[in-house]
């Protein structure tokens, strides 16, 4: 039988550049390590024991089978760093330990310091979005949320909180109306989704009372719908379609909502008019309202919304006054059998809902490369899908 090191070729020469890279690489602890990769003489094998029945651990909620079978092809992996693992252990995890630990098994890494196999998340803060990404955030580690770290394992880690992340872009003038006026719509854009989704009062159903003041006056109809939606709303009076609202069954895990979006704006088709394009993603950790409550479950919400700002003197308008245009939104991770005008997020601890049947395909809410209108959950159509994650 031939003898085959306990390390490839491949782990050889990996090993040996990061131990360099290190600074580890001395003759003396070259010899050693090649010493440890010769071959050593196989035993003789023993008789195989017979098969203990056992169940895995979780089966009753049956865990992926990737999962369950990952776990079993790392361990041949796992055997041929050990070998290296007797001569450069104390080197290498004083520096990088995660060299070695990346390859060992659960029941040997459970028993490691945390410090040396925990990989914390990058925390570092996004740049401002300021064109439409080219693809969804990378995938982070599926830690799950609590109530100190309601964004754990989430990409909205990184964004910025509550009205920080919706940053103006530098006014000019356009369209006929001068900076200041362009300036002044900007920052009314940015108040109406401050107070339409950031609101405390709002976000738990309070009357958006400083939002509906920013709208121009003359929009009757506007105002109109805003109070019939609000006083009893209904699939097609849905205040969901201006205004971020949540059931009196939850309340927010922490102080912070996650942001992150852009805004655009240009000349209109007609003199004197200048329209705004808002594009947001809001991130909302919430806990139930129950005494004792600790699962903190997120929804997502994204809207666009455009408004219109006029040069007053062409135009009958209000000075100061914004006109509403266009939205949209979506959310995921709410009912969408329910329809009373609130968000009504699902836990873990929930039971399935029989009337939850997706229709549309499986997307990634935190996917703003794509349009609005591919985002899943309830939204301003009707249509109803299943998140990727939250």
């Amino acid at each position: 039988m031939s003898e085959k090191p306990s390390v490839s070729d491949e782990e050889w020469a990996s090993f040996v550049e990061a131990a360099r890279e290190q600074g580890l690489g001395t003759e003396a602890q070259e010899k050693a390590l090649r010493k440890a990769r010769r071959p050593k003489r196989p035993k003789p094998p023993r008789a195989p024991k017979p098969p203990k029945r056992q169940e895995p651990e979780g089966w009753r909620t049956g865990p992926a089978w990737q999962e369950m079978s990952g776990t079993a092809r790392r361990g041949g992996r796992a055997k041929a760093a050990l070998g290296i693992t007797l001569v450069a252990a104390l080197a290498l995890v004083a520096v990088r330990p995660q060299l070695l630990t990346d390859h060992l098994p659960e029941s040997v890494t459970s028993a490691l310091p945390s410090s040396w196999t925990d990989r914390p998340e990058d925390t570092t803060p996004l740049a401002a979005e300021t064109a439409r990404p080219t693809a969804a955030p990378d995938a982070v580690d599926p830690h799950r949320p609590t109530l100190k770290e309601p964004f754990k394992g989430s990409p909205a880690l990184r964004w910025a909180d509550g009205a920080a992340g919706i940053e103006l872009p530098p006014a000019k003038a356009t369209g006929g109306l001068s900076k200041t006026q362009v300036a002044a719509g900007l920052e009314g854009t940015r108040s109406f989704l401050v107070e339409t989704n950031l609101d405390p009062g709002t976000l738990k159903g309070e009357r958006p009372a400083a939002a509906i003041a920013l709208i121009e006056p003359r929009q009757k109809q506007q105002h109109d719908w805003f109070e019939a939606a609000l006083r009893k709303p209904t699939k097609k009076l849905d205040p969901l379609f201006w205004f971020t609202r949540f059931g009196t069954e939850v309340r927010p895990a922490g102080q912070v909502v996650k942001t992150r979006g852009r805004m655009t704006f240009a000349a209109g088709d007609r003199p004197g008019m200048v329209v705004i394009k808002a594009d947001y993603t809001f991130v909302y950790p919430l806990v139930k309202s129950r005494p004792g409550a600790d699962e903190v479950a997120r929804t997502i919400v994204r809207r666009t919304l455009e408004t219109r700002v006029y040069q007053p003197g062409r135009w009958d308008v209000t000075p100061g006054a914004l006109t509403l245009s266009d939205t949209t939104y979506n959310a995921a991770n709410s009912s969408c059998s329910i329809q009373d005008g609130y968000l009504h997020p699902q836990f873990e601890e929930d039971a399935p809902d029989p009337l939850e049947r997706p229709t549309g395909e499986a997307v990634d809410p935190y996917d703003r490369s794509v349009g609005p209108d591919r985002a899943d959950g309830k939204n301003a159509q009707g249509e109803c899908g299943r998140a990727t994650r939250t």
